[in-house]
């Protein structure tokens, strides 16, 4: 008997590896991640961020949340109202700085991951407005002092906040504008396109994905042409509102035959830097194993890699994803 005993726990503790449960397999999580509008990108984004996760911890979950966007989401995560949120760059940088609209910097937020860079700032006019007035860059709408109107996001966006640092860059602020006879007006993305095809604004001015169909929209039914930014230009922009240079490559439309330079707008997935390590490792590798479930939700994704979603800059990693980032040769 204690010959048969004696073997048997031999026998249980050769095959014990292969028969115990993983503990971190094991593991699940019930989370949200605060995004903007349902229906649009970040709602996706958010299913693909809930995809990783079950791949790699079965029974989790990760809810997207409504919210005003990136802006909001800063104080969604304050207030601790969600685990996850995606905040754009140029959000993150003026939180840690206390720029307006943030009252004094905000220095608690870490990145998991980088999940796009490729938003550029893109400064769209009617042809036929840039033929009369003769301009041909960017820096030339406030050159001709064109009596012009131009849209940009509305209020509370970061698209907006930005585009109006360009404007102002260039000397074209918004009394500028006014002197010379024209205006700028707050429109959603999907607006844009209608008020240039009306005819009611002469360019928009908006972070949009390169051959986005509301360009395209616009480009069938009038002439277009995209205005490129000076190098000293997309500096200033950068250093004042964290956004990247940026080349939307030549012929992206048949009407822009030439590379245009200009800033870009990231997004990031951000946390609280209180969320503990091991759940902050556990989540980054999640995401960074399994990123074709996150780069297959939308055409606009398909440039994801682990080399872009390490690449936030600005504000830190969470230690726990550092640790992972090194891991993997990503850091």
């Amino acid at each position: 008997m204690k010959n048969f005993i004696k073997k048997a726990l031999c026998t249980a503790a050769f095959i014990a590896p292969s028969l115990l449960i993983n503990p971190a397999s094991a593991q699940t999580y019930e989370m949200t991640v605060a995004g903007a509008s349902p229906g649009g990108l970040w709602s996706r984004l958010g299913a693909g961020i809930d995809s990783a996760l079950k791949a790699e911890y079965p029974g989790s979950t990760i809810t997207y949340q409504t919210s005003g966007g990136g802006l909001a989401n800063v104080a969604v995560l304050e207030r601790d109202d969600a685990s996850l949120a995606i905040i754009e760059d140029a959000v993150l940088k003026l939180a840690q700085d206390g720029s307006p609209p943030f009252r004094e910097p905000i220095k608690d937020i870490r990145v998991l991951a980088n999940l796009y860079n490729w938003a550029p700032m893109q400064a769209v006019m009617r042809k036929d407005f840039a033929e009369k007035y003769g301009i041909k860059t960017f820096s030339d709408i406030a050159k001709v002092k064109a009596p012009i109107t131009i849209a940009i996001n509305k209020r509370g966006n970061i698209a907006s906040s930005v585009a109006m640092d360009m404007l102002n860059e260039i000397g074209a602020g918004p009394d500028k504008i006014k002197s010379w006879g024209g205006e700028i007006i707050y429109a959603a993305s999907g607006e844009q396109s209608n008020l240039i095809q009306d005819r009611r604004i002469d360019m928009f001015l908006n972070s949009l994905f390169v051959r986005q169909s509301s360009i395209l929209q616009a480009s069938n039914s009038i002439d277009l042409t995209l205005l490129p930014l000076s190098e000293d230009t997309v500096k200033a922009v950068d250093e004042k509102s964290g956004t990247k240079p940026f080349i939307i490559p030549g012929g992206a439309y048949k009407w822009a035959p030439e590379a245009i330079p200009t800033v870009t707008i990231s997004a990031a997935l951000a946390v609280r830097s209180d969320m503990d390590d091991q759940t902050a490792y556990n989540i980054t590798k999640a995401l960074f194993e399994n990123y074709q479930k996150i780069a297959t939700v939308h055409p606009a994704m398909k440039g994801l890699t682990p080399e872009v979603m390490a690449s936030s800059e600005g504000v830190p990693y969470h230690d726990g994803a550092v640790r992972y980032l090194k891991e993997a040769g990503l850091r």
